[in-house]
C-alpha cells in the first residue's frame, strides 16, 4: 500500500474505496470486505451518502484491526453550523460504530449559507479533542480555502475535489500543493466514463496491457493526488487497486494533463444547493 504523509503528519493511503450512491446494508457491507480483502485501506463514506451503518458493519467483519484502516466521513450541507457539526459527527460516529474516525471533511463549503468558517471550527474541536486524526475539505475554491487558512487555525489536510483528465484542476492542485494540502479525487474515472473511451488512454493501456481505469487511476497517483475510485463489483475493485506494478512517463502524464476541458460532471461549488 502507498502512502502520503499529511500535513499534520498523519500517513494516509494513496488509494482508497469510494462508496457514493453505494447502497446502504449488505452491499455497502460486501464492498467494503471486498475491498479490505483485496488490499484497501482507506474507505471513503459521508453522512450524505446514507450508507454509514453497512460501511461500519464491512470494517467489523474484515477482521482487519482498526488501526490499520483510515476511514473517512463528512459533514453535510443541511448540518453545517457549530453545534450542528458536532451533532452530526456524533450520529456518523454512532452509525460506523467506531470510537475515531481518521479524516472530517466539510462536504461542500455552500458560500450563500456561509457557515463554513463555524463548521471548520467545530472540525478543529474535534480534532484537538482526539475523536477525529484530521480534518480537511471538500469542493473549495481558491478562495474558501484563503478565507479558511486567514481565519481558521487547523489548517486542512486535504481537499477533495472533482478531478479527472476531462477536468485537470491543475491552477487550484498548484495552489494546493504550495499550502501543503493535498488534492484527493472524487469521480477520478469521470461520470459517464467517457474519458475510459478517449483514444489516448486506450492506446496508453493497450501499451501497458492494462484497463483504461487502470492508465486514469495511475495518472492521479503520478500526480500526487489520492484516488478513491469506487465500485461495487468485486473484479473492478480490485483491478482498480492494481495499478502498482507499471509507470507512466512523462510524456504519457503530459497527454493526458493535456486532455483537460474543464468538463464538470457535478455542481460547480459555488452553485452546488444548500441543502
Amino acid at each position: 500500500m502507498q502512502t502520503v504523509t499529511l500535513n499534520n503528519g498523519l500517513k494516509m493511503p494513496q488509494i482508497g474505496l469510494g462508496v457514493w450512491r453505494v447502497e446502504d446494508g449488505q452491499v455497502a457491507t460486501d464492498s467494503v470486505k471486498q475491498a479490505i480483502e483485496v488490499g484497501y485501506r482507506s474507505i471513503d463514506t459521508a453522512a450524505i451518502y446514507k450508507n454509514e451503518a453497512g460501511v461500519g458493519q464491512g470494517i467489523k467483519e474484515s477482521g482487519v484491526p482498526r488501526e490499520e484502516l483510515f476511514i473517512t466521513t463528512k459533514v453535510w450541507n443541511s448540518d453545517q453550523g457549530f453545534d450542528s457539526t458536532i451533532k452530526a459527527f456524533d450520529e456518523s460516529l454512532e452509525k460506523l460504530g467506531l470510537d475515531y474516525v481518521d479524516l472530517y471533511l466539510v462536504h461542500w463549503p455552500i458560500p450563500a449559507k456561509d457557515k463554513y468558517i463555524d463548521t471548520y471550527k467545530a472540525m478543529e474541536k474535534l480534532y484537538e479533542d482526539g475523536k477525529v486524526k484530521a480534518i480537511g475539505v471538500c469542493n473549495f475554491e481558491i478562495e474558501h480555502l484563503e478565507r479558511l487558512m486567514a481565519e481558521c487555525t487547523v489548517k486542512p489536510v486535504l481537499n477533495q475535489i472533482e478531478c479527472h483528465p476531462y477536468l485537470g484542476q491543475h491552477e487550484l492542485k498548484e495552489f494546493c500543493a504550495k499550502n501543503g494540502i493535498f488534492v484527493e479525487s472524487w469521480s477520478p474515472l469521470m461520470q459517464g466514463g467517457a474519458v475510459l473511451e478517449d483514444k489516448i488512454v486506450c492506446n496508453i493501456a493497450e501499451k501497458y496491457g492494462k484497463e483504461p481505469a487502470q492508465v486514469v487511476i495511475r495518472w492521479h497517483l503520478q500526480s500526487n493526488a489520492i484516488v478513491i475510485p469506487k465500485s461495487v463489483t468485486p473484479s473492478r475493485i480490485a483491478s482498480n487497486f492494481d495499478v502498482f506494478n507499471f509507470e507512466l512517463t512523462e510524456d504519457e502524464m503530459t497527454c493526458i494533463n493535456d486532455l483537460d476541458r474543464s468538463e464538470r460532471k457535478g455542481p460547480h461549488p459555488n452553485d452546488m444547493n444548500i441543502e
